[in-house]
């Protein structure tokens, strides 16, 4: 029975473990918004000086990581902007594929996808800028892989030979030549964003400069080979209605440090998820609480970071404090709990504690 008898520093130490288990946060997720940071810096960086002129000093300094830690993340240069452009092609992915499988007939899909595609990259021009221009100058590895996306469009496009009544008179470079036409127009209005396409019947949405404007003019290039002229003719002739998506997960391609003025630890992050957390069950958690929670026994330590933290913008005390007859009691302010939340994103950490974690998401 005696060895059943739990002290009150146990019974703390159990519920801080039990804390830090559900809030399922360790070392690989701060690598994980190491990582974050780093391809953020790398998408700014090879946009606003070419992909060729980058250095890993270019980008340790934009992204305010030290050497050792990108080199833990990236064997080199080249193998950093390599993942940057999975990530941005993944990306895209995630709105043209759906786009383009809503289609039941050639000419509809690839309309769908194209237009899909064009909207994105109006949308987010540091990625479009990335994915169809710097790519050619990323290095050998990230122009086999750009080979490897654009043989699998060039693929698609061909699948516009069952539908045409000439296939057999059609070249077997026609989807590649297809494809280089298309990128090379895209290209160019990228770079020279001031260059728009003539005016169609169809262009009935305003804004000047966007590479939608170019979608009717561009799926009537790719159908006239397969199709013929009056298919071509009809596709100008189209209103352009591109397809309503929610999907906003570009914003993992940001640094979620970014402005906060502030060097990334595992200790910070896992004091600002303990204050996430804890004021979701309590009016506002006190140091020792939050050390707990955090993982950190020095109340030195804790009470420092705390009051960087707050200094930062990023917490409060809504307590009295010490020598004011109660403890101190934090709460994350507006921009500590979009930082958070941010952090959850980029990790994929949930929050902990039933109703008080979903409090807390409901706040965010």
């Amino acid at each position: 029975m005696a060895g059943a008898v739990r002290s009150p520093q146990s019974l703390r130490a159990a519920s801080a473990r039990a804390r830090r288990e559900g809030n399922g946060f360790g070392h690989a997720q701060v690598a994980q918004i190491q990582r974050a940071r780093i391809l953020a810096a790398m998408f700014d960086v090879a946009t606003e000086q070419g992909a060729e002129n980058v250095s890993v000093a270019h980008v340790v300094e934009r992204s305010g990581v030290s050497r050792r830690t990108f080199y833990e993340a990236f064997s080199d240069r080249e193998d950093c902007f390599l993942a940057a452009f999975d990530d941005a092609l993944a990306f895209a992915s995630q709105r043209v594929l759906p786009a383009y499988a809503s289609g039941k007939k050639w000419r509809e899909r690839i309309r769908a996808g194209l237009l899909a595609l064009l909207c994105f990259l109006d949308e987010e021009p540091v990625i479009g800028r990335l994915l169809i221009c710097e790519s050619l100058t990323g290095g050998a590895r990230t122009l086999e892989r750009r080979g490897q996306v654009l043989a699998r469009v060039a693929a698609a496009i061909d699948e516009g030979r069952g539908e045409s009544a000439n296939a057999a008179s059609l070249p077997p470079l026609t989807a590649e030549g297809l494809v280089g036409g298309a990128l090379s127009v895209i290209h160019a209005r990228i770079v020279r964003p001031g260059q728009e396409p003539p005016p169609m019947a169809g262009d009935t949405l305003k804004g000047a400069g966007r590479l939608l404007d170019l979608s009717n003019q561009l799926v009537s290039m790719i159908v006239l080979p397969y199709l013929g002229p009056a298919a071509a003719r009809k596709e100008l002739d189209r209103p352009i209605e591109p397809r309503v998506s929610d999907h906003r997960d570009a914003r993992l391609l940001e640094d979620p440090f970014k402005g906060a003025g502030m060097r990334l630890t595992y200790r910070t992050v896992r004091v600002l998820l303990a204050v996430s957390e804890l004021g979701g069950r309590e009016p506002g958690p006190s140091n020792r609480t939050i050390g707990e929670s955090a993982g950190m026994t020095d109340q030195g330590q804790i009470s420092k970071l705390l009051n960087r933290l707050q200094r930062l913008g990023l917490i409060s005390n809504t307590g009295l404090g010490p020598g004011q007859g109660a403890p101190n009691a934090w709460t994350l302010t507006g921009t500590g709990r979009q930082l958070t939340k941010s952090i959850r994103t980029h990790t994929g950490t949930p929050h902990s504690g039933g109703q008080a974690g979903a409090h807390t998401t409901s706040s965010q």
